[in-house]
């Protein structure tokens, strides 16, 4: 059932500059990546993913990872995150200095997406998570999330039992707990764009009966237009995290899709939370302005609606109503 009270505020972690800039088909030069995140940095996100530390040949865009962050101007009180999916990606992080080593844990509904996107079985990805967490705490750090892949559904399987992803959930906390190590928030992400509505509301639902004091957050696809009416499931009942692209860039490049694969607009949530009095801490102005310098970056049309049609405050303040 739904939550009867919204939320009072809620947290967007914003992943454009990693996830959508490794998504873009031609090349981004370092500097102009550098000058999106300084400009997120001051837009009042708290959480800025704005690398991976991938292999250069498997993921191009993510080539130049360490001049990016080598080049940043850190705001005070902007965590910048960074993705990598092994030792050696974690070890690329360490070296670069900057990025906050709180690392994940993460699995896939879906053994086929598995093999497309990191080359192994669910056996295979399994005893990963086991060495992450090692790696973690020889780091002297921590966990901040727990990623599932493909809880929605997969373009290569199909639809996901709702069973498979709390079985998956509980595998995560329990190599967690296994290595001491606690698990602040679990994931969800519809990385092939299969969640809607009801389907949010079945699988957060079912979670939150089964793990009752576990934060839960969503990364959310956009490829068929659900993104925000797939936010709102989720405000509904009472996730009060998400993930977040500006403009709406990115998308997986391993996720098989035949059309645009953009992640849920930043700035698109944002303008719906705040219509709905929910606190973001961000500036929309601002990260409408973002969104236009992203556009202007990857130098072709981007799918946000808010920093085409502006939000109501021009219109309100023209009529002379309060904002």
């Amino acid at each position: 059932m739904a939550k009867s009270d919204f939320p009072k505020s809620v947290h967007i972690k914003e992943e454009g500059p990693r996830e959508g800039f490794q998504f873009e088909k031609g090349h981004i030069p370092t500097e102009r990546k550098i000058e999106l995140i300084d400009a997120l940095s001051k837009t009042g996100l708290k959480t800025i993913q704005i690398v991976s530390f991938v292999h250069p040949k498997l993921v191009p865009g993510q080539a130049d990872a360490e001049a990016v962050v080598a080049g940043i101007t850190p705001e005070p009180g902007v965590t910048y995150a960074g993705l990598w999916l092994n030792e050696r990606g974690y070890e690329r992080a360490i070296a670069a200095g900057r990025v906050d080593l709180n690392g994940g844990l993460n699995h896939s509904t879906s053994e086929k997406f598995l093999k497309r996107n990191q080359n192994r079985t669910m056996d295979e990805q399994t005893g990963r998570q086991h060495v992450l967490c090692e790696m973690y705490k020889g780091a002297g750090a921590g966990l901040d999330r727990a990623t599932l892949m493909g809880t929605f559904g997969c373009n290569f399987e199909g639809d996901v039992p709702v069973e498979r992803v709390v079985e998956l959930v509980k595998l995560m906390l329990d190599i967690a707990a296994e290595h001491k190590l606690e698990v602040p928030r679990v994931q969800l992400a519809d990385t092939m764009a299969w969640a809607t509505p009801l389907m949010i509301k079945r699988v957060v639902g079912a979670l939150q009966d089964r793990f009752p004091d576990q934060t839960l957050a969503l990364h959310l696809h956009d490829t068929r237009g659900m993104g925000i009416a797939n936010a709102y499931a989720g405000i509904e009942m009472g996730v009060e995290h998400f993930d977040g692209s500006v403009a709406g860039l990115g998308g997986c490049p391993f996720a098989g899709h035949t059309g645009a694969a953009g992640n849920v607009c930043t700035e698109d949530l944002v303008f719906m939370f705040h219509e709905m009095g929910i606190d973001t801490g961000i500036d929309l102005e601002a990260l409408i302005e973002c969104a236009r310098l992203a556009e202007d970056i990857v130098g072709h049309p981007l799918p946000g609606s808010v920093m085409k049609g502006r939000s109501l405050k021009h219109l309100r303040e023209k009529i002379g109503q309060p904002a």
